[in-house]
């Protein structure tokens, strides 16, 4: 369902072909984390059509196939915005692609959706991933006799300190992010 917002809301930008939503999706797009194969867009683009969200033109093209020129209906228009403003839930997987697919097309249509996206995804990081220890398990004897448990206890902290690193890059990102959003709108 989340592909189906990511269409509306490049929708909202402008029309597009379905090879030109694919297009886009490969190269700025794929920074959203959110990575489909052009079958699959056609499929939702058909499913919109059927939901009455979008409609197309068709662009007659010498010695190629026609395009299908889509565009946003009101009732389309209108899924997004319900969408948009429907309550934002983090997952509990940091940097997930829901919360980018919800800051940028949800957050495009009213600074106030993007920031209360950023600062609700950036009060559960505070809350939820922000602790720096990290208790492994302490085994009395590896299963495998070749395995070096101090081994395996320092590669394991060593992926931890990693995502943790990440984790707290990612929460200061947002903090910027909200604040220079708050600046704008006091602007």
């Amino acid at each position: 369902m989340h592909i189906d917002y990511v269409i509306l809301g490049m929708l909202a930008l402008r029309r597009f072909a379905g090879y030109d939503l694919r297009r886009w999706m490969e190269g700025p797009g794929r920074y959203i984390g959110f990575r489909v194969q052009l079958p699959h867009i056609y499929r939702r683009l058909a499913a919109l059509v059927e939901k009455g969200w979008v409609e197309f033109d068709v662009d007659p093209r010498d010695g190629r196939p026609d395009a299908k020129i889509y565009r946003l209906t009101e009732a389309g228009k209108q899924a997004l915005l319900d969408w948009a403003r429907s309550p934002y839930e983090p997952s509990s997987r940091p940097m997930d692609p829901d919360f980018k697919i919800r800051f940028v097309f949800g957050g495009q249509l009213d600074p106030e959706i993007a920031i209360s996206v950023v600062r609700t995804e950036l009060e559960y990081r505070q809350k939820h991933d922000l602790n720096p220890t990290f208790a492994l398990f302490e085994s009395q004897e590896a299963e495998i006799p070749e395995l070096d448990p101090a081994w395996a206890r320092q590669i394991h902290t060593l992926a931890h300190e990693h995502g943790y690193a990440s984790t707290a890059s990612y929460v200061a990102w947002l903090q910027l992010t909200l604040n220079r959003l708050e600046a704008s709108r006091r602007s």
